[in-house]
């Protein structure tokens, strides 16, 4: 809520006007560094790429910055199953066939 433009935004991340830049994107600095976060999601490109390239950076914000899409993507990462846990699905899974009564050798 009355969050400030990062400074980046309107095609600034793209003009050679690095310090003018910076010294805007001082308020979207000091808003990141209030909240104590450990990540922010971007919504846009120039806001990722002034707040990763730039003002982590200048103002040492100690900060991961993501896409929103990369949130998503990273979330979806499944770890492998042990054996252990490969053994115990089967388990359950023959332990409903025979509950259920299926036999996946019946022909049709």
């Amino acid at each position: 809520m009355n969050n400030f433009c990062c400074g980046g935004g309107g095609g600034a991340w793209a003009m050679p006007y690095e310090a003018e830049r910076i010294y805007y994107g001082r308020v979207k600095a000091k808003q990141i560094m209030d909240t104590k976060a450990k990540m922010v999601i971007a919504p846009c490109h120039n806001c990722r790429d002034q707040i990763m390239k730039s003002l982590t950076k200048e103002y040492d914000l100690g900060i991961e910055t993501k896409y929103l899409w990369e949130l998503v993507a990273d979330s979806l990462i499944v770890e492998p199953w042990s054996e252990e846990e490969i053994k115990k699905s089967y388990e359950l899974r023959d332990a409903q066939y025979e509950r259920d009564e299926i036999d996946l050798d019946q022909e049709w």
